[in-house]
């Protein structure tokens, strides 16, 4: 996420963007759900612009 977001956004980001794929849930809190690490970025992935090569 710090090569996309860049290293301060990133962490604001994941605490404050909720992903409905996630069940309403910031990555943060998806993260601390137990939902796995790929399937987080996986959804990242998909509601913003990540670059092919960081997917």
């Amino acid at each position: 996420m710090k090569l996309h977001f860049g290293d301060p956004y990133a962490e604001s980001w994941a605490r404050d963007y909720v992903i409905a794929e996630l069940g309403g849930r910031t990555v943060v809190q998806a993260l601390a759900d137990g939902i796995a690490a790929k399937e987080v970025w996986a959804a990242v992935c998909r509601v913003t612009d990540v670059a092919a090569r960081l997917r």
